[in-house]
C-alpha cells in the first residue's frame, strides 16, 4: 500500500453525502446529455458486492456505468491524482480508489479485493484500455481473477453509442445516443478440491464465458442507438483476432 492508504475506504458521512450530491449531478448530466436508456436493471445486485464488467470503447464509459445503480461504485484511478488531500478526498468520495502507476498488479488487486469484502460494488474494465469497433476484444485475467478470489458475481454490461460520444481521438464529448444492456450476473465457479487456490482453467472457463456474453450484450446495445460500425470494420476485427 502507499500514502494515499487512507483513501481507500472513504466511508465517513460527509463522503457519502458528497457521493450522492456529486452522482446526482453527473449521473443526470450523463444521461440526459446521451439522451440514455437503460435495461436490464433487475439484474443488479440490491446489496452486496460484485463487479460490474462493461465493454470500453470511450472514456464516458466511467460516468456512464455510475448511472446504472444508485448504489455507489467503485473505480480504480492513478495515485498521483491524491496529490492535493481535497481533490483525494473529492476521487474517493466519489467512487475511485488509488493505484500506484507503473507497480505491480498485486497493490490494484489487494485494494479491490479490500473494497469487494467491505461489500461495495466495484467497476472493472474486463478489455483493460479503451478499445475500438463492434469485436469484443480478449479478456484481461484481472477483472475474473478478482471475482473468483473475492468470491462475488460479476455482471457483464454492453455499453453501446459511447464511442461516438467521445472516441479516443476527440476533445470534445458530442451529444448521440447511448444504451446500455445490463446481462444476469455470472457467479464464480472453482473447484472444490482447488483449497482456496484459483486455478487457472476456472479463470479461463469464466473468462470466456464473460467474452461470450459482453459480445451479446454489446450487439444487443448497439441496436437502436442510430448508428453501426458497418460490416466491413467487423469482419477486419474479427480477422485480426483470429
Amino acid at each position: 500500500m502507499t500514502q494515499h492508504q487512507t483513501f481507500v475506504v472513504g466511508q465517513t458521512l460527509p463522503s457519502k453525502i458528497f457521493y450522492r450530491f456529486g452522482r446526482f449531478i453527473v449521473s443526470g448530466g450523463t444521461r440526459l446529455y446521451t439522451r440514455m436508456s437503460i435495461v436490464g436493471r433487475e439484474n443488479l445486485p440490491v446489496s452486496g458486492p460484485y463487479v460490474l464488467a462493461p465493454v470500453h470503447r470511450s472514456y464516458i464509459d466511467t460516468p456512464i456505468a455510475g448511472c446504472v445503480t444508485t448504489r455507489r461504485l467503485r473505480f480504480l484511478g492513478k495515485d498521483s491524482m491524491w496529490e492535493s488531500k481535497w481533490f483525494g478526498w473529492v476521487l474517493s468520495s466519489l467512487g475511485a480508489i488509488p493505484v500506484t502507476r507503473g507497480s505491480a498488479d498485486r497493490e490494484a488487486m489487494k485494494r479491490a479485493i479490500t473494497v469487494l469484502e467491505a461489500g461495495e460494488p466495484l467497476v472493472l474494465f474486463p478489455e483493460g484500455e479503451r478499445k475500438s469497433g463492434p469485436v469484443v476484444q480478449p479478456m484481461f485475467g484481472g477483472a475474473v481473477y478478482i471475482a473468483l478470489k473475492a468470491g462475488v458475481p460479476i455482471i457483464p454490461v454492453g455499453i453501446g453509442g459511447s464511442e461516438r460520444v467521445m472516441p479516443k481521438s476527440a476533445k470534445w464529448i458530442y451529444p448521440r445516443k447511448v444504451r446500455v444492456v445490463i446481462g444476469e450476473a455470472i457467479y464464480p465457479n472453482i473447484p472444490d478440491a482447488a483449497g482456496g487456490r484459483i486455478p487457472r482453467s476456472a479463470i479461463s472457463e469464466q473468462s470466456d464465458r464473460l467474452h461470450a456474453e459482453l459480445q451479446r450484450l454489446f450487439d444487443m446495445s448497439m441496436v437502436g442507438v442510430g448508428w453501426s460500425y458497418g460490416r466491413e470494420v467487423a469482419q477486419d476485427q474479427h480477422a485480426i483476432n483470429d
